[in-house]
C-alpha cells in the first residue's frame, strides 16, 4: 500500500514545487515591474540602460509565470488523467479476470488459486495459505491450465496481459 502512494506523493510534490516557483517568480516580476514604474514616475527615461534591463527582466518573469501556470495546469490535468486511467485499468483487469474465469468454468477454489497464480505466488505458498498439501494445489493448477488451454503460469498470465494490451478487441477473442 505504501509503495503505491509514492508515485502519487511524487506527483503532488512536483505540482507543489511548480506552484511555489510560480509564486516566487510572480513576486519577483511584481518587484521589478513596480521598480520600473517608480523609476519612470520619478523622471526616469526609457533610454536609461538600467531601466531597460529592469523592464526586460520584469517582462521575462511575467512570461515565465504565464508559461509555468500553463505547465502546472497541464501537469494537474495529466495527473488526473493518469489516476482515471489507473482506476479504469484496475477495474478492467478485475472484469477481465472474472470473464475469463467464467468462460473457463473455474470452481470457486480454482478461482482463488488462479488469482494467487496471477499474483505470482508459488504453489508451496498457496498451499500454506490455504492449509492444503502442495500436491493438491499442483493438481488444481493443472486443472486450471487445462480449462484455460495453456501450458503453465507464464501462458496464463500472458492471456491477461495480451488482452489488456489489445483493449479495443473483444474480451476472450483468442480463447
Amino acid at each position: 500500500m505504501i509503495e503505491r502512494l509514492f508515485p502519487i506523493i511524487k506527483r503532488e510534490r512536483r505540482a507543489t514545487v511548480l506552484a511555489v516557483i510560480i509564486i516566487l517568480q510572480a513576486l519577483c516580476a511584481m518587484f521589478f515591474l513596480a521598480d520600473v514604474i517608480i523609476d519612470l514616475s520619478e523622471g526616469g527615461h526609457l533610454d536609461d540602460i538600467h531601466l531597460v534591463f529592469e523592464g526586460v527582466a520584469a517582462l521575462a518573469l511575467i512570461c515565465g509565470v504565464v508559461y509555468l501556470m500553463y505547465e502546472l495546469r497541464d501537469l494537474l490535468s495529466r495527473m488526473e488523467a493518469m489516476d482515471v486511467g489507473i482506476r479504469a485499468a484496475r477495474g478492467e483487469m478485475t472484469t477481465l479476470i472474472d470473464v475469463f474465469f467464467d468462460q473457463w468454468q473455474l470452481t470457486p477454489s480454482e478461482r482463488e488459486i488462479a488469482q494467487f497464480i496471477l499474483k505470482g505466488i508459488s504453489n508451496e505458498a498457496i498451499a500454506q495459505m490455504r492449509g492444503t498439501a502442495p500436491s493438491t494445489v499442483r493438481a488444481q493448477c493443472t486443472r486450471i491450465y487445462q480449462k484455460a488451454e495453456v501450458d503453465g503460469r507464464a501462458q496464463l498470465l500472458s492471456v491477461f496481459m495480451e488482452e489488456l494490451f489489445h483493449a479495443g478487441e473483444a474480451v476472450g477473442k483468442h480463447i
